[in-house]
């Protein structure tokens, strides 16, 4: 039985060999477990706080005021702006008022003259050829190339044919240029 003694003993000190290597890894594995009941730390507790020196208390103080008189500033500024504003959105309406008045003023003070300028026309047209002609030659040539141009084909061919050759030929240059400068496109 020596050998089954010596067998016995060393199976013994295998199974304590290894029962010590569990048991060692087993407090390090109880180490990594959390514990259930929170730890108090220092960021848990609330801090006591010195408190703070006169001269910070102070500097706060003056900073404070200083926003608070910048902002009145600001209020009166935007108060002011928008007074502006309003006195600039009246001005433009009133111009506004008296652009469209002169436009009117203007179109009919055109329409008018239009009017004068065709009955003045129809007055030459209705003239006797000899007569208009005398007058037209009176006339500065671009003047009265702007009614002979107005005029009926015929009338003006009429009046044209009673002047000196000279005064019809420099109607006739005006009439052939007015339009020669006009954009083609």
């Amino acid at each position: 039985m020596t050998g089954g003694r010596a067998l016995v003993i060393t199976a013994l000190l295998l199974a304590s060999a290894g029962a010590m290597r569990l048991g060692s890894g087993v407090g390090s594995a109880l180490a990594r477990v959390p514990d259930p009941t929170p730890a108090v730390t220092a960021e848990a507790t609330p801090a006591i706080c010195p408190p703070p020196p006169a001269a910070l208390v102070e500097a706060l103080r003056q900073r404070e005021a200083q926003i608070v008189t910048q902002e009145a500033a600001l209020a009166e500024r935007r108060a002011a702006l928008d007074l502006a504003a309003q006195a600039i959105d009246a001005r433009l309406a009133e111009l506004s008022s008296a652009e469209a008045r002169l436009s009117d003023t203007l179109a009919r003070a055109d329409g008018a003259s239009e009017n004068d300028l065709a009955r003045l026309t129809a007055v030459y047209e209705a003239m006797k050829p000899k007569d208009a002609a005398a007058l037209f030659t009176q006339m500065e040539p671009d003047f009265a190339a702007g009614f002979v141009g107005r005029m009926k084909p015929e009338a003006a061919g009429a009046v044209m044919a009673g002047m000196p050759s000279d005064t019809a030929y420099a109607i006739s240059l005006l009439l052939a240029g007015r339009n020669a400068l006009v954009p083609k496109e």
